[in-house]
């Protein structure tokens, strides 16, 4: 059984040391090569992570429209939303925390937002912390600047969790994971 992990961000150099990226991030840490396949408007990789067949996915359709990428992948490959984990960005939450949701709402993340509208809140998600927007900054710019040299060792840390916290969730379920990573 084929599970789906994906991976939101913004297509393009120009967007790939941002904030906004940090799903993209979490995706290429599990990636197996550099070796990318171009389906359902994403970057597709297929990888065994726990004894299990994963189907790595960049949606390639800009963050907004993420959920047109996802519900393609879903019905090309038959699989069921309690199979798709999608890691995001998170402005609510510090840099370097990770937050695992068994579902939800979409907490103002536009890529989740698009899913969400797509197929529905019945899939776990992987919010990766991105940090506060400061004072006197308009979000999108916030979301869309490059990690600052501060925050970055964090968001390395957070990346550098997400093989163990898979293995965790693909093994024991969500909540192990939860328990694991959300402390």
């Amino acid at each position: 059984m084929l599970h789906l992990f994906v991976g939101l961000g913004n297509p393009g150099q120009k967007y790939a040391n941002t904030r906004h990226n940090l799903g993209f991030m979490a995706i290429d840490s599990l990636a197996e090569n550099s070796i990318w396949k171009n389906e359902c408007k994403a970057e597709t990789q297929k990888v065994s992570i726990a004894g299990k067949e994963i189907l790595l996915a960049k949606p390639q359709t800009f963050m907004n429209l993420s959920g047109e990428s996802v519900l393609a992948l879903m019905a090309f490959y038959k699989i069921k939303p309690e199979h798709l984990l999608v890691f995001s960005d998170d402005i609510n939450l510090a840099c370097g925390k990770i937050r695992v949701r068994p579902g939800g709402s979409a907490g103002g993340q536009n890529g989740l937002k698009s899913i969400i509208e797509k197929i529905g809140q019945n899939f776990a998600r992987i919010r990766i912390g991105a940090g506060k927007c400061p004072p006197n900054w308009e979000l999108i710019n916030w979301v869309l600047s490059a990690i600052s040299k501060e925050d970055k060792p964090l968001c390395e840390q957070a990346i550098g969790k997400i093989k163990v916290l898979c293995q965790e969730y693909l093994t024991n379920g969500i909540e192990a994971a939860q328990n694991l990573f959300n402390g």
